[in-house]
């Protein structure tokens, strides 16, 4: 039997910057490298406008950091349904002060519209492994729902918590393994569609360009 835990975590609904830069000279080229034009990772800019904005950011696999805090946890486990991980994602606009610096500096760096132009996004991110003893291993379900909207987004998040929730993910598992030759052959989006139809929850809504 496995069950995952719900935080107390929650979004931020502010979704701009406003606190500019004490930073005497003008960004370069490395930092805007990197950048994520649909996910959310950080660019060496963005990070300092989330100290300067005093937003906690973390390490996010290897050279990348976001705005993430968890959203389900689990128990270390080592065999059948095991969470890989769970994320509630944002990724911050810029208005005031903050938007006004970066307007002045883009005049000379263009590359700072990259960050400019971005709208607020507010991130869903469930992911739901199975392992046993006989080698099999493969997604239970790997859930992501992205948008610009964040009372749509939280509405979302509203409404998956309880099913969530109540899943017995070990159960889950083995029906879905049973049922293999339904969805093993399907390309990565059609299974994500099996396994939305599945758990009778909304499909997948992420890879969205940040860009206004």
């Amino acid at each position: 039997m496995s069950y995952l835990d719900l935080t107390d975590n929650q979004f931020d609904p502010q979704g701009y910057w406003e606190q500019p830069l004490d930073k005497p000279y003008l960004p370069q080229a490395r930092d805007l490298a990197l950048f994520d034009q649909n996910g959310y990772d950080l660019t060496d800019l963005e990070q300092l406008y989330a100290k300067a904005n005093l937003t906690p950011f973390h390490a996010h696999r290897e050279h990348r950091h976001a705005l993430k805090i968890p959203w389900f946890t689990q128990p270390d486990r080592v065999e059948g349904a095991v969470l890989n991980h769970s994320l509630l994602f944002e990724r911050k606009g810029y208005r005031g002060e903050a938007l006004e610096q970066l307007e002045r500096w883009a005049r000379t760096n263009p590359l700072i519209y990259k960050i400019i132009k971005m709208r607020p996004k507010w991130g869903l991110d469930l992911s739901v492994d199975y392992v046993d003893r006989e080698g099999n291993v493969f997604e239970v379900l790997h859930w992501e729902y992205d948008g610009f909207d964040y009372e749509e987004v939280e509405a979302r998040k509203r409404q998956l918590e309880p099913i969530l929730t109540a899943i017995d993910w070990d159960d889950a598992a083995a029906s879905i393994l049973k049922q293999k030759d339904q969805w093993h052959h399907l390309d990565f989006f059609a299974q994500s569609d099996w396994k939305c139809n599945f758990f009778g929850i909304v499909k997948e809504h992420f890879k969205m360009v940040i860009w206004e």
